[in-house]
């Protein structure tokens, strides 16, 4: 049984992704951080169950995850002034994400060209953005349709990607079989069939 407890702090954060009517894709990201009690902020009293700090940011991206458009938004913060930095993402526009996505992101909005927050916010929302690139791919080419075809299979993105995935692991092997990696010297070729 644990020990009594007592909340400090609530924070909670959400990623959404949407496919729009044009093709292209929105992930909205919010992060809240929750007082649950009256809590004075020098600049502003939080009420208790109230918000330190509410960021929101949308960020429409097209199929190869270039983002074309950034909108952030400041609802609540411990200052004035935090709100004055949204525009700033601006400068994401044209960022593809993919390695090394997170060290360009910090160099464009990172530190005093951001807001702490809002640019910590862009790493799970770069992931739910991979996750809905794979639930666009599964609706239309789904991995298992892919291994009963018995063609040769391109590399996937996941190889080496965590401990789960490593080359040499029973999931990459159940996935990429051998005998079926394309361009490799076992790989079934599509004259044979």
């Amino acid at each position: 049984m644990s020990q009594p407890r007592t909340l400090l702090h609530t924070r909670h954060v959400t990623c959404t992704a949407y496919l729009r009517e044009d093709g292209l894709l929105d992930v909205e990201g919010e992060m809240r951080d929750i007082t649950p009690v009256d809590t004075d902020l020098l600049f502003r009293v939080a009420a208790a169950g109230g918000d330190i700090h509410h960021m929101h940011m949308t960020m429409t991206l097209d199929r190869d995850l270039v983002i074309q458009h950034v909108l952030a938004r400041t609802h609540a913060g411990p200052t004035p002034y935090c709100q004055e930095i949204e525009s700033a993402y601006g400068a994401l526009e044209g960022l593809k994400i993919a390695p090394g996505f997170l060290p360009k992101v910090k160099a464009r909005v990172g530190g005093i060209r951001g807001c702490t927050h809002l640019t910590e916010l862009l790493g799970p929302m770069a992931t739910t953005a991979y996750q809905a690139r794979f639930a666009l791919m599964r609706k239309h080419n789904h991995l298992r349709q892919r291994l009963a075809g018995g063609q040769p299979l391109p590399r996937p993105a996941l190889v080496d990607s965590c401990h789960t995935y490593r080359l040499d692991g029973e999931a990459i092997q159940l996935i990429w079989p051998e005998d079926r990696r394309q361009g490799s010297d076992h790989a079934v070729s599509s004259k044979d069939d």
